[in-house]
C-alpha cells in the first residue's frame, strides 16, 4: 500500500493496552529517566565545581521551561483528537511542525534574553547555544511522543526510550568525567542533550512501528488552528503545574548563587521522581476520560487511589534514604539538601490531590477555574520558597510544602464537589 502525504501507511488499529499497564509503563520509563538523571548529577558533581553544576542545572531547567511553553497543548490535542477517532498521522504531523517550530524560537529567545539580562552568568559558547536548542527542541517533541503514545493506548513503550536516552547521557558524562576533570557547563549540558536526542529517536521508531507513522511535519493554517484551540487551554492548565519547580532553580542560580541553585536541584528532581506517579496517572486519567466520559469518576478514584500507592511508595523510600542519596553527590550536598528531599517528598499526597482535580477539570472544560487556582498556588510556592532561601534548602522546601498543602486542601474540596455533581447529572 502506498502512503499518502500525512496519512498512516497502515490500516491497522493498533492494540489499545490497559489504562493500568499505561499508567505503570510511563512511571517505570520516567522512573528510568530519574534514576539515569540522578547518576548524570553524581558524576557531574564529581567531575566539575559546584559553581559549574549550578549553571548546568540553571540551563536544564531553562530548557524544561521552554520545552513547557513550546508544546502549546499539542500533546493534550492529540489525546483529545485521537481519541475523538481523527487519524493519528495527520494529527501528528501538524503538531510535530508547531512545536518543531515553538521550540526553536522559544530557545533562542531564552538565549538573547539571558545574555541580555544576566551577562555575568550566562554563556557565550556556541556549544552550549547549539546543545540548548536541539535540547529544547527534542525535548519538546519528545513530550508530545509521550501523550501520543498515551492516546494509542501504548503509554507503556516509554520505558524503553527513556532508559536508551538515560543510558547514552550518563555514559557521554561518564567520558567527560573520566577525561576532563573540571569540564564546563557547555559540555555537561551537551552530556545531558544526547539523552533526550536519542529518547526523541528512538519514540519516532516506536511510532512508525505501531501505525506507519513517517513523519510529513505540516504547518497547514486550518489543522494548526484546530490543534492550538484544543492544546492551548490544557497548556495554561499545564503550566501552573510544572512551571513553579523549573522557574525556582533559575531564580536562585541568578538572583541568589549558583551554588543554592546547585544544592534545591538535586532534592527537587528526585522528589520530582515520586511526583511523576500522579502527573503521568493523570494524564492516562485524561486520555480515558475523553474516550469514555461516563467513567470520570470511577476512572478518578482509581487513579488517585494508584498515584498514592506508587508515588507514596517512593516518598516514604525518599524520606528513609534521603541522607545516603544525596550523599552520593558529595557530603555538602548530603548536609544542604536531605533535610529539603524529605520535606519535598512529604508533598505527594498534596500533589497527587492536585493533579486528579486537574485531570478532571480538563476532562469536564473546566480550564478558566484550574488555571486560575494554578497560578495562584504556583506563584505562592515560588515566593514562599524564595523568602526561605536564605536559611537553606531546607527551610525553601518546608515553605515549599506548607504552601502546596493548604492549596491541596482546597482543591480537594472542590474536587469532591465536582464530583458529586457528576453523580448527580447520571441519576
Amino acid at each position: 500500500m502506498r502512503a499518502k502525504a500525512g496519512a498512516a501507511v497502515t490500516d491497522a488499529t493498533p492494540v489499545r493496552h490497559s489504562a493500568l499497564r499505561s499508567s505503570l509503563g510511563l512511571v517505570a520509563g520516567k522512573a528510568a529517566q530519574t534514576g539515569a538523571g540522578f547518576a548524570f548529577w553524581i558524576v557531574a558533581a564529581r567531575a566539575t565545581s559546584d559553581r559549574e553544576v549550578g549553571l548546568t542545572t540553571a540551563a536544564v531547567s531553562a530548557v524544561m521551561i521552554c520545552t513547557q511553553l513550546a508544546v502549546l497543548g499539542a500533546g493534550s490535542a492529540v489525546i483529545v483528537a485521537v481519541g475523538r477517532g481523527e487519524a493519528p498521522a495527520r494529527v501528528l504531523d501538524a503538531a510535530f511542525a508547531i512545536v518543531g517550530v515553538a521550540g526553536t524560537i522559544l530557545s533562542i529567545g531564552y538565549l538573547a534574553l539571558q545574555s541580555a539580562v544576566a551577562p555575568d552568568t550566562a554563556s557565550v559558547s556556541v556549544l552550549f547555544w547549539l546543545t540548548f536548542i536541539v535540547a529544547a527542541v527534542t525535548g519538546t517533541l519528545v513530550i508530545v511522543l509521550d501523550q501520543a503514545l498515551v492516546a494509542l493506548g501504548r503509554g507503556a513503550s516509554a520505558t524503553s526510550r527513556y532508559v536508551l536516552g538515560g543510558t547514552v547521557s550518563l555514559a557521554a558524562a561518564g567520558t567527560v568525567a573520566l577525561w576532563a576533570h573540571g569540564a564546563p557547563d557547555d559540555v555537561l549540558l551537551a552530556c545531558w542533550t544526547l539523552g533526550s536526542a536519542v529518547a526523541c529517536v528512538v519514540g519516532a521508531v516506536q511510532l512508525r512501528k505501531l501505525v506507519g507513522y513517517r513523519p510529513r511535519p505540516s504547518l497547514r493554517l486550518a489543522r494548526g488552528r484546530s490543534l492550538l484551540a484544543l492544546g492551548f487551554p490544557n497548556q495554561l492548565l499545564t503550566l501552573t503545574e510544572r512551571t513553579p519547580g523549573l522557574v525556582l532553580p533559575l531564580l536562585l542560580a541568578h538572583m541568589v548563587a549558583p551554588e543554592a541553585a546547585a544544592y534545591w536541584y538535586p532534592a527537587w528532581m528526585m522528589a520530582w521522581a515520586a511526583y511523576s506517579a500522579p502527573m503521568l496517572m493523570g494524564i492516562v486519567q485524561f486520555s480515558e476520560s475523553v474516550r469514555d466520559a461516563d467513567r470520570l469518576k470511577s476512572t478518578t478514584w482509581a487513579s488517585l487511589r494508584l498515584s498514592l500507592a506508587v508515588g507514596g511508595l517512593a516518598a516514604v523510600v525518599l524520606v528513609v534514604f534521603a541522607h545516603p542519596l544525596l550523599s552520593l553527590l558529595g557530603e555538602r550536598y548530603a548536609e544542604s539538601s536531605a533535610g529539603a528531599l524529605r520535606w519535598l517528598a512529604a508533598g505527594l499526597v498534596p500533589y497527587a490531590v492536585l493533579q486528579a482535580y486537574n485531570a478532571v477539570c480538563r476532562a469536564r472544560g473546566r480550564y478558566a477555574e484550574a488555571i486560575v487556582v494554578g497560578m495562584t498556588l504556583g506563584i505562592a510556592l515560588c515566593v514562599s520558597a524564595l523568602s526561605a532561601a536564605e536559611r537553606g534548602a531546607s527551610a525553601m522546601a518546608l515553605a515549599w510544602l506548607v504552601v502546596l498543602s493548604i492549596g491541596a486542601a482546597a482543591v480537594g474540596l472542590r474536587l469532591l464537589a465536582v464530583l458529586r455533581h457528576i453523580r448527580k447529572d447520571i441519576r
